[in-house]
């Protein structure tokens, strides 16, 4: 059973484990894996300013997420699944309670950047891509997928 809980701000280098092994999963070279170090690193702090709730079975971490605002947006700033985990919902549980939580907040829309191989599974479950944002690694021009998924609380009077 999937059973879903805060992050505690103790548990920040787990999870920051957890985000690199599944950005490592899509077989990105080493140097890019390495320049994304900072970006794929939470920090206690991070976890205590963030909501971030995190999927366990079993007892054990199988993934998280993290729901970041800027000004009047509610950003998905992680969604991370521990490799044998994937395709076994924990992504989506994760992404629906991302949504859930962002309706609850009053936020109609969820935004998304996305890596590429991960664009496909946030349109799957409803997100629209809205653009691209420009990004390079390692001197290698890249587009970064931007998805736009309604809450709940778009349907709301």
């Amino acid at each position: 059973m999937l059973a879903l809980s805060p992050a505690d701000p103790g548990l920040a280098d787990e999870l920051s484990q957890i985000a690199r092994a599944a950005k490592a999963h899509w077989g990105y070279p080493a140097a890019w894996l390495e320049e994304w170090r900072a970006a794929l690193t939470l920090t206690p702090e991070f976890l205590q300013q963030h909501e971030t709730f995190l999927a366990r079975r079993d007892g054990a971490v199988c993934g998280f997420a993290a729901l970041v605002q800027d000004d009047r947006q509610l950003w998905l700033e992680h969604l991370w699944i521990v490799p044998a985990a994937m395709g076994l919902g924990v992504g989506r549980t994760l992404f629906l309670e991302a949504l859930r939580r962002a309706a609850a907040r009053g936020f109609c829309t969820l935004e998304i950047e996305s890596d590429p191989h991960a664009a496909g599974f946030y349109e799957h479950l409803g997100a629209v891509r809205v653009g691209t944002r420009p990004s390079t690694v390692a001197g290698v021009p890249r587009e970064l997928p931007l998805l736009r998924c309604a809450t709940r609380a778009a349907s709301r009077p």
